[in-house]
């Protein structure tokens, strides 16, 4: 029987007793009904997986006692990072449950001309805090034992210039130069795949892309909705360099 998996960001080490951080908790023995005594999996991000058992059920805490360490080796050889043009609401959060499953080492939402959701500095905070839970139940789910690592959102200009490093760097584009079969393995191991918004790239947003080293990558003659052509590039990507 496969053990309930949860992160949880604590340090970790077999032998310790620790209290679980709330949303844990109430995952573990509100929503899974676990007990005083039932075996779990904690991870934190660093590359392992720690078998614990549940030592204290309490009204105002959980304790688990941790039992070992084992190294968890499914990550993608190919670092796959995702600049993705901010969606609506559960668009949003398929693409980063998705883009997880499917390995991605890194997400950078982003915001272009056309992007329809505008967030202030108070919204952006919530939602990132939001996207960040998404990110880590799909690691649960999915047995990955590293988090992708999550940018907050920024403008498409500031996001190109942080870009550092070799690599390919691609744009999904019906009328792109590349197909999939003509790409040459990327050096250093190393993709980025910028998605537009629901509205698309504009001008301006394709210029900022190409003075970044981006080219555009053609799947196919249609046109994929925005939740759809970030998952589809990193699948096909994956089987082309990585592990699928």
């Amino acid at each position: 029987m496969r053990l309930t998996r949860c992160h949880v960001e604590l340090p970790l080490q077999p032998g310790a007793e620790l209290a679980l951080p709330e949303r844990a908790a109430a995952h573990l023995v509100r929503v899974l009904r676990l007990r005083e005594g039932d075996a779990c999996v904690l991870f934190n991000g660093d590359g392992h997986d720690y078998p614990a058992r549940l030592a204290a059920v309490g009204k105002r805490e959980v304790r688990v006692e941790v039992l070992d360490r084992q190294p968890v080796d499914n990550e993608s050889p190919l670092r796959i990072v995702l600049l993705q043009g901010i969606a609506r609401g559960e668009k949003m959060d398929l693409i980063l449950q998705k883009a997880t499953e499917l390995g991605v080492a890194a997400i950078v939402p982003v915001s272009g001309e056309r992007t329809e959701v505008r967030l202030d500095a108070e919204r952006a905070e919530k939602r990132l805090a939001h996207w960040r839970s998404v990110v880590e139940s799909a690691c649960e789910q999915s047995g990955r034992a590293r988090v992708p690592a999550l940018s907050a959102p920024a403008a498409l200009d500031a996001a190109a210039r942080t870009l550092q490093g070799d690599g390919l760097r691609l744009v999904l584009d019906p009328q792109g130069e590349h197909r999939l079969d003509s790409l040459a393995s990327p050096a250093d191991a190393q993709v980025w795949i910028a998605i537009g918004p629901e509205g698309g790239w504009s001008p301006r947003d394709r210029d900022i892309l190409q003075a970044a080293g981006f080219t555009g990558l053609r799947l196919g003659p249609r046109v994929l909705r925005t939740e759809t052509a970030g998952l589809a590039a990193i699948a096909a990507l994956q089987a082309r360099f990585g592990d699928l």
